[in-house]
């Protein structure tokens, strides 16, 4: 089991400054990643400051050397592939090698989705996704690429360079459990982060989210399975004792949640590190 922070990019995390000194604290305490949520407004605080996540975690990469970095999760609906490929490949240089990016098709009660006239439709937002995803992955390659699809339609063109990790960049597939979309979706590519809304993942859930995978993979490649993704409990011992029934059960990642407060208080809940 590895283990990830899960930071807001809202508050006082709404200055990418901030974001930097947390990284370089999580990355002192042990954690084995941060990943910043993904809003154009923070979770419709309109009140509040947000900070674009892509900026943040370039200032994160260049205060760290050994941590992960990434989102969980970026609503590709509302971002241009193309744009997304530019950064996520410069961000993988930055950082020598450590992002991982978690995508999603976004929630429609979100203002970053539903004040802009994005779509909002759950099918068409999936299918989308997908499309989306064929994009950004095709232009990672490095090598001519078009593509025509529905929503996409990409003349021949090459992006380069390529990403610094082989075979590319993970992609981790956030969705709601136990929706079969985003289970077939996170098939097809290198890791699930999908939630359990309001409570923790059981034993039960990674197998049966293992299951649905296996169903639909057909590569034998190691896979992830993120669970978690919940503030801390203040029974610490429970929660170290349910992170072992999930790892036995095949999960390789706990995300914990960090609320945004104070910014004391966000520090010292970085500070004291994962429960190992």
């Amino acid at each position: 089991m590895q283990y990830a922070l899960n930071l807001p990019t809202g508050g006082v995390c709404g200055d990418p400054r901030t974001l930097a000194t947390f990284a370089v604290a999580a990355e002192a305490a042990g954690w084995d990643a941060v990943l910043l949520e993904d809003y154009v407004v923070y979770q419709g605080h309109q009140d509040w400051p947000t900070c674009d996540p892509w900026v943040a975690l370039a200032a994160m990469a260049l205060s760290t050397s050994r941590i992960r970095l990434g989102t969980e999760v970026t609503p590709l609906t509302r971002r241009r592939p193309w744009k997304l490929a530019r950064e996520t490949v410069t961000l993988d240089h930055l950082s020598n090698g450590r992002l991982i990016l978690g995508v999603g098709s976004g929630d429609p009660q979100d203002p970053g989705l539903s004040h802009f006239g994005d779509v909002v439709g759950d099918r068409q937002r999936g299918a989308v996704l997908d499309e989306a995803l064929d994009v950004l992955v095709g232009l990672w390659r490095g090598e001519p690429f078009s593509y025509q699809g529905a929503h996409f339609n990409v003349q021949e063109i090459t992006f380069l360079p390529r990403p610094v990790q082989e075979p590319r960049i993970p992609i981790w597939v956030g969705g709601e459990y136990p929706h079969p979309g985003p289970l077939r979706r996170a098939a097809r590519w290198d890791g699930s982060c999908i939630f359990a809304r309001d409570r923790h993942h059981t034993p039960a859930d990674v197998r049966a989210i293992m299951a649905a995978i296996d169903r639909h993979r057909a590569s034998d490649v190691p896979y992830d399975v993120v669970v978690g993704g919940l503030a801390r409990s203040d029974d610490w011992e429970r929660e170290r004792a349910l992170m072992d029934e999930l790892a036995d059960a095949g999960a390789t990642w706990w995300l914990e949640w960090i609320r945004p407060t104070e910014e004391d208080a966000m520090r010292a809940a970085i500070t004291r590190g994962p429960l190992r």
